[in-house]
């Protein structure tokens, strides 16, 4: 692969001197536009330096062409105009793509690759009946990167789930890069130590990366598959809500909040415990649910509430992608919700 730069650029400059000799010998059938597509094709798949030899060639071979066929200099002046133009997008693309060190459209499919990476991530382990889990993620304006993600594991004897669902802060592709390290450090760390360790370490790693605005929020829950017992701890993230079978409501967990992660060194994170009956249901979300700029906490999660009602009454399945559909920010800030329910 350290050659082919050097063999692109000959084959593209041998291929744009076969365009000058045809548009020479045909002008009124080949077109000026025809070295268009060779610059295009050297902004893709040349490193930049190749690509101005290419550009400088292909420079010298329009002028040499203006030169020869006097009889059409508007649309060679044209030619130049656009040439020039589109020449300079493909320098700016392929200046980028020299910082990622790769050629072609590589660093694309490296953007696919942790995107799905990180969807896989969220993706919830297979559980006994009677118990239901599901998870919805929705990014900002529909892009493909969020800073919302979800990380879950059960334990290697089947009895316990464990979920972490966290908001990094920002949006888009900066808030979705930091989510992708964060998700594969926090599912490390899923099973591998007890649940009341886990946030901490969390914010260990957090704090070691010393991103500018690295914080995130987080909620984790341990769930024991056998008796519905859990454990649950928040960094400063909007409380969980649980579906109580017996009264038919849900309701705000009243639970120990601590701090963001990668904010206080060696912080507490409090816990609490609670149980899943037949029935019963948990649902975990990120602020983008919930908030708004324009109105109190609150009545975000009242507004949650009355959307989590009326999943209720139609039954638990894609009730997490309707809670997430109901937010009062809309399309304009990443969402997240897991539900977890016992028939």
């Amino acid at each position: 692969m350290r050659g082919f730069p050097i063999l692109a650029a000959l084959a593209l400059i041998l291929v744009a001197a076969l365009l000058a000799y045809l548009l020479a010998s045909f002008p009124s059938v080949m077109p000026w536009s025809a070295f268009v597509p060779l610059i295009v094709i050297g902004g893709l798949f040349l490193p930049p330096r190749w690509l101005v030899v290419v550009l400088l060639a292909i420079a010298g071979l329009l002028t040499y062409d203006g030169w020869l066929l006097e009889g059409d200099k508007i649309t060679f002046a044209g030619s130049v105009v656009v040439s020039a133009v589109v020449a300079a997008t493909m320098i700016w693309l392929a200046v980028s793509r020299a910082r990622l060190g790769v050629q072609g459209t590589l660093g694309e499919s490296m953007l696919v690759d942790l995107r799905d990476r990180l969807r896989a991530h969220g993706e919830l382990p297979a559980l006994p009946e009677p118990w239901h889990a599901e998870v919805a993620l929705q990014s900002a304006y529909g892009d493909a990167f969020s800073g919302d993600f979800v990380v879950a594991s059960r334990s290697n004897t089947g009895d316990q789930l464990e979920v972490t669902l966290v908001d990094v802060s920002g949006k888009g592709i900066n808030a979705g890069t930091r989510a992708l390290l964060l998700s594969g450090a926090l599912g490390g760390l899923l099973g591998a130590m007890e649940p009341a360790d886990f946030l901490g370490a969390a914010n260990s790693y957090l704090l070691r990366q010393g991103w500018g605005e690295g914080f995130a929020t987080a909620i984790y829950v341990a769930l024991d598959l056998d008796t519905g017992r859990f454990f649950l701890a928040g960094a400063g993230h909007p409380p969980a809500v649980k579906f109580w079978a017996g009264s038919g409501r849900w309701e705000v967990l009243d639970a120990p909040n601590g701090p963001l992660l990668g904010v206080i060194p060696q912080a507490a994170f409090p816990h609490s415990s609670g149980q899943l009956d037949r029935g019963d249901a948990l649902l975990l979300y990120t602020a983008g649910v919930v908030e708004t700029r324009t109105r109190d906490l609150t009545d975000g999660i009242d507004r949650m509430l009355g959307a989590a009602e009326r999943i209720e009454s139609q039954g638990f399945t894609r009730g997490a992608y309707r809670i997430c559909a109901a937010a009062l920010h809309g399309e304009t800030d990443d969402r997240a919700g897991v539900v977890m329910g016992r028939g």
